[in-house]
């Protein structure tokens, strides 16, 4: 891998207990570019939950090196364009190793449109203007989570309360917007009940592929 400047940045070496690090472990793999992966999650919180996750275990985000932020964006970008079309717009979400489960570098993406966050609650930590502040913050403080709408990006300091209360505010607003359950399940009874959101969600993702990422854009439709 190569960063900005040329020089070769080494990747991290696979973890064989991950099941991120190998493609046969990762379920429901929707697309692929040289260092990340989209899939649909194994246990949707609702219908259309992806994952961007690097193929180098990288601990989070914030331990991604530059060299892949162009990649990273582009994928966003890619998902939005995919979300505008069969959902709404895009949240993305990362734990940031705090109360991760998988410790390996991935964002949640979910089509909820904006938080409504009111920046003048303080919650947050600090605004993110690049990738760098995650970086950054990673770096001087370690863990964090990170929430991101159209309007704003934000990361907040790992408090649990802090944490409830956007889980309460910011998950279980945008799932019942989606017409699901306002109430965050067992992780078993999400992949049992996940199924018709994981054909559902390939599905739209193979339609989309097919027609191109600017056919809404040139046929006037969503």
């Amino acid at each position: 891998m190569q960063n900005g400047s040329g020089f070769s940045v080494p990747a991290p070496a696979p973890d064989p207990d991950c099941e991120f690090c190998s493609p046969g472990k990762l379920a429901h793999i929707l697309y692929e570019t040289p260092h990340f992966r989209i899939a649909a999650d194994h246990a949707p919180l609702v219908e259309g939950h992806l994952l961007i996750v690097s193929k180098a275990h990288y601990a989070c985000y914030g331990d991604v090196p530059a060299a892949l932020d162009d990649e990273l964006f582009s994928l966003k970008k890619f998902i939005k364009q995919f979300f505008i079309r069969f959902y709404d717009p895009p949240v993305f979400w990362e734990h940031g190793i705090f109360r991760q489960t998988v410790f390996h570098a991935h964002l949640h993406c979910f089509p909820w449109g904006n938080i409504e966050y009111d920046v003048s609650r303080g919650e947050h930590g600090q605004v993110v203007t690049s990738q760098d502040d995650v970086r950054r913050w990673y770096a001087d403080r370690g863990q964090y989570f990170y929430l991101e709408d159209s309007a704003i990006a934000l990361l907040f300091p790992p408090e649990l309360d802090r944490y409830l209360r956007i889980i309460k505010s910011v998950f279980l607003r945008g799932m019942a917007l989606r017409g699901g359950k306002a109430q965050l399940l067992p992780p078993e009874q999400r992949i049992a009940e996940g199924r018709p959101h994981i054909q559902a969600v390939t599905e739209k993702w193979q339609q989309f592929q097919l027609q191109g990422a600017d056919y809404a854009n040139e046929s006037g439709t969503r």
